[in-house]
């Protein structure tokens, strides 16, 4: 299915992207499967594929997500809470001695591990690093869809950098605040923020 997203702006490349200036007059990307068909005027966009397409709008800006560096960290180190347990151990990611007294179990860490990519989706990100040496946590990393990228200095490139005319669709559409309104990964909208 053809889906063109709508947006007040596109911005080609992040904000550590070298190309970070809106596309000239492009406020819409036009994405078929998991890749981006094309980028350019909502008006143009819509004429060529009209009927064929679902419209999505957004008060917001596209552009590629956001990368986490420290995925592992926030995984594999915090433990997320369910809701039904925010009484007694509230709502923000759990570590150090606290984390040491809950008896974690392959379970835990799989939910924890989920809720806290949950909260990175919410965030916009799009891809992260590991490596996750916690097997729920790998799992649930897996599933996600969201892009490991190697954990390596010497490759900015891999880095989410830049959309492409038939490169991957995964970005992300912020707000002017710079909270995400969306998340899309491999053209399937993952995140909305309600």
């Amino acid at each position: 299915m053809l889906t063109i997203h709508r947006v007040r702006e596109v911005r080609l490349g992040g904000s550590d992207a070298p190309v970070a200036a809106p596309v000239t007059e492009a406020d819409a990307v036009l994405v078929s499967g998991d890749r981006i068909e094309d980028i350019g005027p909502y008006e143009r966009l819509r004429a060529e594929h009209g009927e064929r397409a679902r419209v999505r709008e957004w008060d917001g800006v596209l552009a590629p997500g956001r990368y986490e560096p420290d995925a592992a960290a926030l995984l594999e180190a915090a433990y997320h809470p369910d809701p039904r347990e925010a009484d007694e151990l509230g709502t923000e990611p759990v570590t150090g001695a606290a984390l040491v007294a809950l008896a974690m179990t392959d379970v835990r860490w799989g939910g924890s591990a989920r809720r806290g990519l949950q909260r990175l989706l919410a965030a916009g990100t799009t891809a992260l690093t590991g490596p996750f040496e916690r097997p729920p946590v790998r799992k649930a990393v897996e599933r996600s869809g969201l892009r490991v990228l190697p954990a390596s200095p010497e490759s900015p490139a891999l880095r989410p950098g830049t959309l492409t005319v038939g490169g991957p669709a995964d970005f992300a559409v912020f707000a002017a605040d710079g909270s995400a309104l969306a998340t899309v990964l491999g053209g399937r909208l993952v995140h909305r923020r309600r």
